[in-house]
């Protein structure tokens, strides 16, 4: 196939899956395309049996699709520009130290916790799985993924301070994370030994570099906004911003993530506020809105149908299944820990540690990142390459139909119920 025929079937596939949502399951968008895209994938898996070669050919398009190049290469540019350009950033200021501690220590200490609990649930199932692959399992698993976090906190009516902690950590933890878990590669890869030193270096580079490269281009793209007062230019503006931004960010070895985001919280604010009038706040909004609900659709069908391509085991779905608590008790710890201690210089919500730890979700990053593994720890390691990828796929599947479908009500009743 074609690449022009693979988008459209993706294309037709997201617009089918998202029609049956609508009319017959009223799921959450992203949680029901989800679940059809996995459905379709067992129905493949069962036609496959009286079909011979069908769930062959279903993998090899798959595989030709390369689903960590196109998020991390292509998608994940447009969707964290447009999540973060209806991020207030007033309300961002007044959460700033919970964020940037949550994002940064939360991010560290998750990914230790659960590469250490990792290894040792693997050294029980008789896996004898190297503790630095433990460990960049718990660097890809451990970043809360913005596309899944903000388009199910559209639905949840949390009090204004504790849903800005969830957008502006998961905005800004990917970033970390993608830092970090680089950084275990290098080591896991035999690329660089570990160095405390080397890591500081490469979190200052790619992640404090991505910042300030995003304000740059960010602001250059508002003067011109500035400039101009017809929307078509300006809505062109801001495609380049994000297209072009991050396409150089990667040539120049900065995190691309956090410049996006950096630079989308400028547009969508001063821009917003300063260079644009209203026609084009209308057409620039509804323009990006479009965007990031068809990528949306496209890449949680993604998800779905990346399923195919699993080397399923009992002994990975037993690891998988044991990786949920793991992660999740990670995620509670990481989350408990900092704001137990800024308790007294911050105000923290009622039910505010509970709420983050279960709304903590996984996603198209977390899948990504291990797929990405196949060109280095596959080649060295076949068993951890592939205990990774089941793992990470049975947390990020749990956490988006268990945890996604639940985080509604569980808040509705914690916020019910005010005592802490």
């Amino acid at each position: 196939m074609s690449v022009f025929e693979i988008i459209a079937a993706l294309v037709t596939l997201s617009a089918v899956f998202s029609y049956v949502n609508f009319r017959v399951l009223k799921l959450p968008t992203t949680i029901g395309l989800m679940a059809l895209a996995l459905v379709f994938s067992l129905g493949l898996n069962i036609a496959g049996e009286f079909i011979p070669g069908l769930g062959e050919q279903a993998r090899l398009l798959l595989e030709r699709i390369d689903f960590d190049e196109t998020l991390l290469h292509g998608m994940l540019g447009f969707l964290l520009f447009a999540g973060a350009l209806h991020v207030n950033l007033d309300d961002l200021k007044e959460q700033r130290i919970a964020i940037a501690v949550l994002a940064l220590f939360g991010t560290v200490l998750s990914t230790f916790l659960v590469g250490i609990g990792m290894w040792w649930v693997l050294q029980q199932l008789s896996m004898n799985v190297s503790f630095i692959y433990c460990l960049l399992f718990g660097a890809l698993i451990s970043p809360t993924d913005p596309i899944a976090v903000m388009s199910i906190l559209k639905t949840l009516g949390t009090p204004k301070s504790l849903e800005t902690k969830i957008a502006g950590e998961s905005l800004f933890n990917d970033g970390v994370g993608v830092v970090l878990f680089l950084g275990v590669l290098e080591i896991a890869s035999g690329k660089q030994e570990f160095s405390g030193g080397h890591l500081a270096t490469l979190f200052l580079t790619e992640a404090v570099g991505g910042a300030v490269y995003g304000f740059v281009i960010g602001y250059i793209a508002y003067r011109m906004l500035k400039s101009v007062d017809n929307y078509q230019v300006e809505i062109l503006i801001s495609l380049a911003l994000v297209m072009g931004g991050y396409a150089l960010a990667e040539r120049i070895h900065v995190s691309a993530p956090i410049s996006m985001v950096v630079a989308g919280l400028l547009i969508g604010n001063h821009g917003r506020e300063f260079a644009m009038s209203d026609v084009t706040r209308e057409h620039l909004d509804t323009f990006w809105e479009l965007i990031d609900e068809i990528l949306n659709a496209i890449l949680f069908v993604l998800i779905g149908l990346e399923v195919l391509i699993l080397t399923v085991q009992r002994t990975y779905l037993i690891a998988g299944f044991v990786a949920i608590a793991v992660v999740l008790l990670a995620r509670w710890i990481s989350v408990a820990a900092p704001l137990t201690i800024l308790r007294r210089r911050l105000a923290i919500a009622p039910h505010a540690i509970k709420i983050l730890t279960w709304g903590g979700l996984r996603g198209g990053i977390s899948v990504a990142l291990a797929l990405s593994l196949r060109e280095t720890v596959g080649k060295q390691d076949s068993t951890a390459n592939e205990v990774i990828l089941v793992m990470t796929y049975v947390v990020v599947i749990f956490s988006i139909l268990v945890q996604g479908l639940t985080i509604g009500p569980l808040v509705r009743r914690w916020q019910g119920n005010t005592n802490p």
